[in-house]
């Protein structure tokens, strides 16, 4: 029986090279993002693979969470994969940060992925799940050598901290938690400049995934699979 994964964000970039890893991996994927009639590549793979099934849905949209729970409510989740992120406004300085711009920042990419790691929880429950939120080394207390990006170093802050409680919280039903570096990739977030490329870093995270242990539960990790400190 194969396994089946929900991911969030996966139109482009990690999460569309996440997405097709796992079903040339032969698992069954849940994939989403906000507007699929505009994601020609996601939904391209549907003509390659029989087990991949596509979900409009907006992260912040909580009423639709639930209501995709809901109707999801007879499956088992082996991995759940927060991706959807953004980074928000770059090039500021100090004195200069857009609060609005903050408060989306942190709704996507720290409250989101907790409230849909407990809409889904029963999901992963019923299959002993591990969550998986797409973290970045820019949240990283101690890697900070360079200051600036207030906006969305905090909010991968927040996230770790928001992965360490739910790899706790989750033991009693054998729910695991991870936070994960995907590396500095060649999307339109990192820009043409980062070093790896989608097809890199999803299969590195892959790997780190499929061999992912107990004692890893709640720690943060890259692509290689190296322990990152908060």
């Amino acid at each position: 029986m194969s396994k089946t994964l929900f991911i969030t964000g996966a139109n482009r970039g990690i999460g569309l090279a996440l997405t097709r890893a796992y079903l040339s991996d032969g698992w069954q994927v849940m994939a989403t993002c906000r507007d699929p009639e505009s994601a020609n590549e996601l939904t391209a793979l549907i003509e390659e693979f029989d087990k991949l099934e596509i979900f409009a849905l907006d992260v912040t949209d909580y009423d639709a969470v639930a209501d995709l729970s809901n109707e999801l409510g007879d499956a088992d989740f082996d991995l759940f994969i927060n991706n959807a992120g953004y980074y928000g406004p770059k090039g500021y300085g100090f004195g200069e940060t857009d609060v609005d711009e903050w408060r989306k920042v942190f709704e996507i990419n720290t409250i989101a992925p907790l409230k849909l790691a407990e809409a889904f929880y029963p999901q992963l429950k019923s299959s002993q799940g591990l969550i998986a939120n797409m973290s970045s080394k820019m949240g990283s207390m101690e890697d900070n050598g360079s200051g600036g990006s207030y906006i969305y170093r905090s909010s991968k802050a927040a996230l770790n901290s928001v992965t360490k409680s739910l790899s706790l919280d989750g033991l009693v039903d054998g729910v695991n938690a991870v936070a994960l570096h995907p590396g500095w990739v060649q999307t339109d977030m990192g820009g043409p400049n980062a070093l790896i490329t989608p097809l890199e870093s999803a299969t590195g995270l892959k790997y780190v995934l499929d061999n992912f242990s107990e004692e890893q539960n709640g720690g943060f990790f890259d692509p290689k699979g190296n322990s990152i400190p908060w």
